[in-house]
Order: C-alpha cells, then sequence, then structure tokens
C-alpha cells in the first residue's frame, strides 16, 4: 500500500475518533440546564439573565432555569458553580466582583481563575450614584459637599463586598477625599428596597433598578460612573466629567462553568451564548434595560478578565480594602 494512501487511513481514523468524543458529548446535556445568578431576583444579574436564558431555552431545545443565589457579594453562587456539576449542565452568570475583584480582599473557597472556566462575557453597564428624594440632595456637587461636611455620616448600599457598587464608592471616596459607610447587600432588590425606606441614603445602582423610581421622583440621579454619559439620561454627568478626571467603574456580568466541563461542551455553550447575544430581538430588550450585551470569544473573555483582576486589585492594595 501506497504511504500517501496509508496517511490518508490514518487521517480518516483519528478525524473519526475525533468526531466520536465530539458526539458523546450530548449538547444541552440535559433538557433542564442551570443558569446560576449570584444576586437575588430584581436586580440587573436577574434582568439580563432571564432576558438571555429565555432565548437560549428556545435556540437549543431545554428549559433554561435560573437558580438566585444571593449573598457574600456573590461568591456563594461562585462557589457553588466551582463545585458544582461538571457535565456542562449548570453555567455561571459570573460578575466583576467575585470573578476579579473579591479574589484580592479575602481568602475564598476557589480560585476563579483555576476553577472556573470563561464562556463568552454576557453584559457591561456602569452604575448609576443615586439618593433618596428624601435626602435634600439634588446634585452630585452636593453630595460631595455633604459628605464632606458629614464624614462618616452618609451611608451607601451596594450589592455586597467586593462588588462594582462597592468598589465604585471606594474609588470616589479616595478621589474625591471624603468618608462614606458602606452597607452590603445581597444584591440589587434589597439595597433598593432599604434606599427607598430611607435606611440608607445612596446607591450605585444599576439603571435598570432604579429606572421606575427615578421617573416617579422617589430617586435623584446625582452621577454615572462609566466613562460615557447614558442615553437614557443624557442630562446627568458622569463622575469623571464632574472635577474626578479618569474616574471608571462599570459593571459588568459573564458566562462561565465549573473548569471541570468538557472542553467541547464550554466551546459548544460559547457559540449558543453568542448567538443569543447577537440576537436583535435580545439587543433591544437589554438595551431597554440600559444594558449592553458583549459576545466574546472565550479567550477574549480570560484576558480581560486578567486585567480587570490587575486593575481592581491595585486600588484594594492602595485603599486596603478588606471583605470585613
Amino acid at each position: 500500500m501506497k504511504m500517501k494512501n496509508i496517511l490518508t487511513i490514518i487521517f480518516g481514523a483519528a478525524v473519526g475518533l475525533f468526531s466520536c468524543s465530539l458526539c458523546a458529548q450530548e449538547f444541552p446535556p440535559k433538557k433542564t440546564i442551570t443558569m446560576v445568578v449570584g444576586f437575588a431576583a430584581g436586580g440587573a444579574a436577574d434582568t439580563a439573565a432571564r432576558i438571555i436564558s429565555k432565548k437560549l431555552g428556545e435556540n437549543i431545545g431545554a428549559n433554561v432555569v435560573i437558580d438566585n443565589r444571593g449573598g457574600a457579594g456573590g461568591n456563594i453562587a461562585h462557589q457553588f458553580a466551582a463545585n458544582g456539576p461538571t457535565d456542562g449542565s449548570t453555567i455561571l452568570f459570573g460578575s466583576v466582583g467575585p470573578l476579579t475583584i473579591a479574589p484580592h480582599m479575602m481568602k475564598l473557597p476557589y480560585d476563579p481563575f483555576k476553577d472556573l472556566s470563561p464562556i463568552s462575557m454576557g453584559v457591561n453597564f456602569p452604575n448609576i450614584l443615586v439618593v433618596n428624594s428624601g435626602t435634600g440632595i439634588k446634585t452630585f456637587a452636593e453630595y460631595v459637599a455633604y459628605a464632606k461636611k458629614n464624614p462618616t455620616k452618609l451611608e451607601y448600599a451596594s450589592t455586597g463586598p467586593g462588588s462594582a457598587s462597592h468598589l465604585a464608592g471606594e474609588l470616589l471616596d479616595e478621589m474625591a477625599q471624603i468618608e462614606t459607610v458602606h452597607v452590603p447587600y445581597k444584591g440589587g432588590a434589597p439595597a433598593l428596597q432599604d434606599l427607598l425606606g430611607g435606611r440608607v441614603a445612596a446607591y450605585f445602582s444599576t439603571y435598570s433598578t432604579a429606572q421606575a423610581y427615578i421617573e416617579n421622583g422617589q430617586l435623584i440621579p446625582l452621577a454615572v460612573t462609566g466613562p460615557q454619559r447614558l442615553k437614557s439620561l443624557p442630562k446627568i454627568p458622569t463622575i469623571a466629567e464632574s472635577g474626578y478626571p479618569g474616574f471608571n467603574a462599570i459593571n459588568w456580568y459573564a458566562f462561565v462553568a465549573s473548569s471541570k466541563v468538557p472542553v467541547p461542551i464550554l466551546d459548544r455553550w460559547n457559540v449558543e451564548i453568542v448567538k443569543v447575544l447577537r440576537s436583535p430581538d435580545v439587543v433591544k430588550q437589554l438595551n431597554d434595560h440600559g444594558l449592553t450585551p458583549l459576545p466574546t470569544s472565550r479567550e477574549e473573555l480570560a484576558k480581560y478578565m486578567a486585567k480587570e483582576s490587575a486593575t481592581w486589585g491595585r486600588i484594594i492594595q492602595e485603599r486596603k480594602i478588606t471583605g470585613e
């Protein structure tokens, strides 16, 4: 037999074996898929997850169930995903805090870079500094002035230690040389509840969480934490343009899964999630809630996470922030 024919047979056999290995990885892994969210129902993470999961379920022919596991700034959900099912039937809508901030603040029972594998970026968005209308504060300048005049008297809510809403407050304290008090919650919904009840004065909220209360006057928007103003609130300035150039604290959520999930399944999840995030109806729904879809490759998400980890790690070290 000629060498060319022998090589052809060997190559064909190798391709067949590879194809069979992929065939053995059934997709979807189960008819019911669990999408874990690290925050309580009603916040931005939950809103985005429900929009995405509905379309995802339709596309893959499975029932995608949202599992809200709030607490510890999202770390409880991330630990669950890291130690959870390894067949790919559980995916996590992970967030900036547990993935790139919390590891610099506290000892975690999981390593986000070793125990979780990237799938795709999900969405990003800035937070909005809002105050209860009962505070009498109407502008960002008044907020800073009040905080300077009343050290440790102004309390602001966050979605938990190490969350983007927490770090936004820490960054503002440092740049504005003020001293406010951080009050952590298990998600956007409970933080909002206490803000509306007057138990805290301020909150670095998502637009989707605060929108209805901004419109009815219960909450006053003061400034945006990202580099650009929101299209939905064009008159509200960014913190960067309000005297603190360089201020940038955006929130983002990304899809990850246990690092023990087979690579072919992770790759397939990337294909399906990217397809959903590029779907015009999903893009519109997310945009309506102030959320920007950002589909990426698995490698792009890994690089972005590493960059964010380095950035926030430096700030946490400089501010001596802990998860206490």
